[in-house]
């Protein structure tokens, strides 16, 4: 099996040109928020003095939150909004400790 055809299986995609997408959307937004690294230090008035030890965990902060931003734009703009949504929310619970498979129901 190609690792294309791997994807699309993993990701429930319905086609190689669906895999292609998504495949750009994540290199679009990962290429654009590491570019707005040097704005987001700018903006937030951080220069050369500033301790790497406030700056470095503010950019990997305010990098992460842009980029999942960016994600659902890119992903709406090519309209794979849906399965980036998904994705996102999937990524989040894992992130929260929260899974469908844990959750009881009462009955």
């Amino acid at each position: 099996m190609k690792w294309y055809e791997k994807l699309q299986k993993r990701w429930n995609l319905k086609s190689g040109k669906q895999v292609a997408i998504v495949l750009i959307v994540f290199a679009l937004t990962g290429s654009t928020a590491v570019s707005l690294k040097m704005f987001i230090l700018e903006a937030a008035g951080m220069g050369h003095d500033t301790s790497p030890w406030i700056k470095f965990p503010f950019v990997i902060i305010m990098t992460f939150m842009i980029y999942q931003v960016l994600l659902l734009v890119y992903a709406f703009i090519f309209g794979q909004f849906k399965f980036f949504w998904e994705f996102e929310k999937k990524m989040f619970r894992r992130f929260g400790g929260k899974s469908n498979k844990n959750k009881k129901t009462d009955e």
